[in-house]
């Protein structure tokens, strides 16, 4: 079955940097793109970053230039390298795939930014 495991979350202070993994399993990864959602307190689930099978990344305009997106398609994970940490950051950061039309998700990890 599909499984995705994220981790690498924590507390950090402001101007900090977390590398959140997500290790992925029941699939045929290195076919599929991977994205990175998170969701914050009373918002909803927003798209923050996704790479595809050949690499290519998109990031929302709020973490460009400081978020950084990887895949290991030998080691089946997809990283998020989070820079120059800001508090509004603050969420649960989730792996996606989607497979034949159905998403899937990992439980989470929560990332804290604060002083």
């Amino acid at each position: 079955q599909v499984q995705l495991v994220e981790s690498g979350g924590g507390l950090v202070q402001p101007g900090g940097s977390l590398r959140l993994s997500c290790a992925a399993s029941g699939f045929y990864f290195s076919i599929r793109s991977m994205a990175w959602y998170r969701q914050a307190p009373g918002k909803e689930r927003e798209l923050v970053s996704s790479i595809t099978s050949d690499s290519s990344t998109k990031y929302v305009d709020s973490v460009k230039g400081r978020f950084t997106i990887s895949r290991d398609n030998a080691k089946n994970t997809v990283n998020l390298q989070m820079n120059s940490l800001k508090p509004e950051d603050t969420a649960v950061y989730y792996c996606n795939v989607v497979l034949s039309g159905v998403n899937y998700w990992g439980k989470g990890t929560l990332v804290t930014v604060s002083p």
